[in-house]
Formats: structure tokens, sequence, C-alpha cells
């Protein structure tokens, strides 16, 4: 498997079409797309691309937030984003805060980031971003282009970075995803000595997550795209939603 970041990138700005960067991008690297490549995204230029950005000083926090934001220490107006992006919140402490996100994962600070955020106008340090609004769908249009384009079977992978439960440190998780296997279940499957497996089931776009996020970094690499050749599994259609896993089989809740 061959993983190429796409190092060329320009900074990303609201209204940008990722697809139409990508390809230039490839082209610039002469790079020929095969049936079965993947591109695996971050995040942060999606949702740039999308006008996630939000000033806190247009926010107003309501008395929950606030009452929240003083047991956590975070700042009213962030906090007030952080439920609003939110199901529910699960674990606080100062300095903390674990929700379970609308789109039914569970992240810190509901994956509100102010890293790598340029300013439009005013005090930087006012602007956050939150994550897309619809990942899966933001993944298929992607995709959709790409496709149309280049006439080729694709994959598309949007990711962000998540801690784990009993881990320190964080990786790169999938958030959305078309075209790309979430679950691989191998379950029936025979091992080296011809064991039937009975329980493994791979999160393949979690793995392919992790990787691609070591060549882009978490600084100032300027490679939020990256190219995926050799992925081992077929493509198949899929969503966010078989990678989470149902609240009643969650042992950490």
């Amino acid at each position: 498997m061959i993983l190429t970041p796409l190092t060329g990138l320009p900074l990303v700005e609201p209204g940008d079409n990722i697809a139409g960067l990508i390809q230039d991008e490839l082209r610039r690297l002469k790079i020929k797309l095969e049936n079965g490549d993947v591109f695996v995204i971050a995040q942060k230029i999606v949702s740039k691309s999308e006008g996630r950005l939000v000033n806190l000083t247009q926010v107003t926090p309501s008395q929950a937030a606030i009452e929240l934001a003083d047991r956590v220490q975070k700042d009213a107006r962030f906090v007030e984003l952080v439920l609003r992006e939110s199901r529910s919140v699960l674990r606080t402490r100062p300095g903390t805060l674990i929700v379970e996100h609308k789109l039914g994962f569970i992240c810190a600070n509901a994956g509100i980031d102010h890293s790598n955020v340029q300013s439009p106008w005013g005090n930087p340090e006012d602007w956050v971003l939150l994550l897309p609004e619809n990942p899966d769908l933001s993944a298929s249009q992607i995709r959709h282009e790409l496709e149309t384009a280049e006439g080729v079977q694709l994959g598309v992978i949007i990711i962000d970075s998540h801690g784990r439960a009993w881990r320190m440190g964080i990786v790169g998780a999938t958030i959305g995803l078309s075209g790309v296997p979430g679950v691989v279940d191998l379950r029936g499957v025979p091992d080296l000595f011809g064991y039937q497996l009975r329980i493994t089931q791979v999160a393949a776009a979690d793995e392919l997550a992790a990787g691609a996020s070591l060549l882009m970094g978490q600084a100032a690499e300027k490679s939020p795209v990256v190219h995926v050749h050799g992925f081992p599994y077929l493509l198949r259609e899929s969503s966010l939603h078989e990678l989470i896993r149902p609240q009643n089989e969650d042992l950490f809740r």
C-alpha cells in the first residue's frame, strides 16, 4: 500500500472546491488515479471550505453553558458551541469536556478547534472551527466529483484526531466516508491454522485514517490530503453509522 501526501495544496478558504484542488495537485505530482484508490482528507479543510468558522464574539452563552464553563474552566462562549454540537455531555473535569457529538461519536469539545484556523478579521483567538455538518455527505460529494472527472472508482474518508479510552495520545479517526468500508467483517474467515475467526471485525476506515494521519501531522505540515493506492479491501458503499458502537454495547459509559 502506498500513501502519498499532497503537499502543495493552498490554504483553503470558505467556498473553495476541495475536489478541484485535489485534481490540480494530482496533475502537479503526475499521479494517475486507478480503480480502488482512496483519498483521506483532514476534517479541517472540509470545514473551512464549508464555512464552519465561528467567531466567539458573536456567540451568546446560555445559563447551562455558563455553569458548565465554570466547572471545566473554559470560555462560556466556547462551551455554548460545544453544547450546540452535542447530544450529551459524558465527562467533565477542569480543562476537559467529553461529549457525544450529534453525529454519534465520542470526542473532546465536540471536535471544535482553535489550531490552524486563519482569522478573516478581529482577534485570531476568537475564531474556532466546527466539524462539517454532514461529513458522509461531504465525502460523497468530493468522491462524486473526482470519479466523474477521472473516470475511476474511488473512496473518500474524512478524518479528525480523537483520543481513546484507556490510551494516551490522539490518533486519526474517521468521521465521514464514502465508498470505503467502515468495518470489514472477518468472522468465518480461517486463520493461518484453519481456525475460523469468530469475533474479528476490522475497523478498516479507522486503520487507514490513523496511517494517513501520520503523514498529515498535527502542526504545520500542510499535508491535509493523502492519496492511497493499494488499499487491501474492496471498496463499497458505507457510512459513519457502521463505525459507531451502539450505546447499549458501550462499556465505557
